[in-house]
């Protein structure tokens, strides 16, 4: 970011990586707000869908999935925009839906706070709804280009919303035709009890963070019954666990990596975000050095049980491995609570493909600690292992994000009338 002027072009080169290797997409989340105020970060300060459409015009087949929220967006802006998206980049966008926590964010908006969880997660319910029914509003072969007749579009196969509810009053229809894969994906990254039912209900693919096999195990499971609950077929429900590869010749190498961009963390940012990540617990009479106290997390609850996701993670951390407050602050400053493996490119593969049959993931969410670095090193040198196991794509078979998920495209909700 040369004199304060952010560019696109270190996420299209990475973009171009992650093509190059075959991954399924690439994933820039957002804060709408700058809520890490210690001066060390600028949170995610390009808009996620204008970046990613930067992206698209430099790539050709990977996914573009980016976060927006529904406390602090519109439906009919939103829908427009990754519908968009979705035409630009011939079929490859994604809408990772979050409902935003952030007060600080919600006065950028006009709003005094996010509202309660419950609110958050009941709103955010109704505008889902809402973008899918503007995406449905064109039927597939509305548009028919009669030359002839002077006629671009059937006017009987482009549908009103009349959309009236507690939240919203949406007229439709959209103003663009129906993109290419029909809806954008939808993936949704809440693991409270209420995230973990919206996403079942709602999602195309869960992003969810996960320490452990048995904890990602019962989670997994517990997805996949909701959804099959929900009607839906649960393989239509991908679970896609983050993990954060530290690659080296030696575990050893690996874990001095690991080590070595610990000691570069800065400690009072550290401590912001855990405070973030933990409903607002501080730790300020904590030394470094010191025990994290347990009983801060008694009422963390399970991986399937809890009604705040990330704070049962670190809890999950805490309990079992009881580090020092600096341990726990390194434990968290790369991956972010997701799931940390040092190790040879022969483990790190060995760790992916026992999740997966072990029937803990459908895929994972790469979250290297270092760019372009760990990018590159989990792209040349693990992908090419997963090959060989027969547990990733030698290329692309699909054009679009649904296909490289293994996605159906949902026909229009109006076709049938």
């Amino acid at each position: 970011m040369p004199g304060g002027r952010v560019v696109p072009s270190h996420p299209q080169e990475l973009a171009r990586s992650a093509e190059q290797a075959k991954l399924d997409a690439v994933f820039l989340a957002d804060v709408p707000g700058l809520i890490y105020d210690t001066g060390h970060r600028l949170s995610h300060g390009l808009e996620p869908a204008t970046l990613l459409s930067a992206v698209a015009v430099v790539t050709s087949r990977i996914g573009l999935i980016g976060s927006a929220s529904t406390t602090l967006s519109d439906p009919y802006t939103l829908a427009r925009q990754f519908s968009t998206l979705d035409h630009v980049s011939g079929g490859r966008a994604g809408w990772n839906i979050v409902t935003t926590y952030s007060d600080q964010a919600a006065r950028n908006y006009g709003l005094e706070d996010t509202g309660s969880h419950a609110v958050r997660y009941a709103r955010a319910e109704e505008f889902v709804e809402v973008v899918c029914k503007l995406w449905d509003s064109w039927e597939d072969d509305a548009v028919v280009v009669d030359r002839e007749r002077g006629v671009l579009y059937d006017v009987d196969k482009v549908h009103a919303l009349d959309h009236a509810g507690e939240h919203y009053r949406v007229a439709g229809p959209l103003n663009l035709a129906r993109s290419p894969q029909g809806r954008p994906v939808l993936v949704q990254a809440g693991s409270s009890n209420v995230g973990r039912d919206f996403a079942a209900r709602t999602a195309d693919a869960v992003f969810v963070a996960s320490q452990h096999l048995a904890d990602a195990r019962a989670f997994y499971a517990d997805i996949k019954g909701s959804a099959k609950a929900a009607g839906r077929e649960p393989g239509h429900v991908l679970v896609l666990p983050g993990i954060s590869p530290y690659v080296g010749d030696t575990e050893a190498e690996a874990r001095e990596l690991f080590e070595e961009l610990n000691e570069l963390t800065v400690v009072d940012y550290g401590l912001r975000q855990l405070s973030l990540m933990t409903s607002g617990t501080r730790f300020d009479d904590v030394g470094l050095d010191e025990k994290v106290p347990g009983e801060r997390f008694a009422d963390a609850g399970s991986v399937t049980d809890n009604n705040r996701g990330r704070f049962q993670v670190v809890a999950g951390i805490v309990q079992r491995e009881r580090p020092t407050l600096r341990q726990l602050l390194h434990r968290l400053a790369g991956a972010r609570g997701h799931h940390v493996v040092c190790g040879t490119p022969e483990q790190i593969a060995a760790t992916i493909e026992e999740w997966f049959t072990e029937r803990a993931a459908d895929g994972f969410n790469v979250m290297p600690p270092l760019y372009p670095h760990g990018l590159d090193a989990f792209a040349s040198r693990v992908v090419p292992l997963l090959q060989e196991r027969g547990l990733f794509r030698a290329d692309y078979e699909s054009q679009t994000l649904r296909g490289h998920y293994g996605l159906p495209r949902p026909e229009s909700r109006y076709a049938a009338r």
